[in-house]
């Protein structure tokens, strides 16, 4: 099992940036390199616990499907996104939110197993971690400018 783990300082409430963090138009918003899209369940706004979305997106050369259900959320301090159907074997991904001095501190904990064995451990290796990591590290940059930029 591979672990990712990202710390973002935000300057805004805890509450915008959870807001913004469990919205479907920000993270299509961020992810506008690999053009995801949510494509079935909640497909704009904000997702909610035990709602489900699927996105579809270009990584590494192919258009991959990615079910996810909201699995925990305890109000402007945490949630969880876990895969229902996709390429991995495993993938949970926590978001945690807390408000120091002003500013929110986002923690991101995202935890995934390949597939494939040796062949799939070697893929993360060379290549799925830093995608992933990259990945996350643009959507949080979105998150950032769009949360500290809110009137809200």
């Amino acid at each position: 099992m591979t672990t990712i783990h990202l710390i973002t300082k935000i300057n805004a409430s805890k509450k915008i940036v959870f807001d913004a963090s469990r919205n479907i138009d920000i993270h299509q918003q961020s992810a506008s390199p690999t053009n995801e899209k949510a494509i079935t369940g909640i497909t704009s706004g904000l997702i909610n616990l035990n709602e489900t979305v699927t996105w579809r997106g270009k990584h590494f050369g192919f258009y991959l499907t990615h079910k996810s259900r909201i699995t925990a959320m305890n109000f402007y301090d945490y949630f969880v996104d876990e895969m229902e159907r996709g390429k991995f074997k495993s993938f949970r991904h926590e978001h945690f939110f807390e408000e120091v001095n002003g500013f929110t501190i986002m923690k991101d904990k995202l935890q995934y197993e390949t597939p494939f064995r040796i062949f799939g451990e070697l893929f993360d290796v060379l290549f799925l971690k830093k995608h992933l990591t990259r990945f996350l590290l643009e959507r949080n940059k979105t998150l950032k400018e769009v949360s500290e930029n809110s009137i809200a």
